[in-house]
């Protein structure tokens, strides 16, 4: 009928190790990348976005869809 003894506070301290662990390993994603990784990252984007508005068809202006 007994259950285990829990610390509160030691409980309390392991879950916002555990939460501020997962809030650094995000920012270590986000912000921890190198300068030429980052324009590496901007070049692929700004080419795809080249090569997908180059591709686009224009309407041929006849009134149809």
């Amino acid at each position: 009928m007994s259950g285990d003894v829990v610390n509160l506070r030691m409980a309390r301290k392991r879950r916002d190790r555990a939460q501020k662990e997962a809030t650094a390993e995000r920012n270590r994603f986000e912000h921890g990348r190198s300068k030429a990784e980052r324009e590496l990252a901007r070049a692929r984007n700004e080419k795809t976005t080249r090569d997908h508005d180059a591709s686009r068809r224009e309407p041929d202006g006849n009134g149809g869809s």
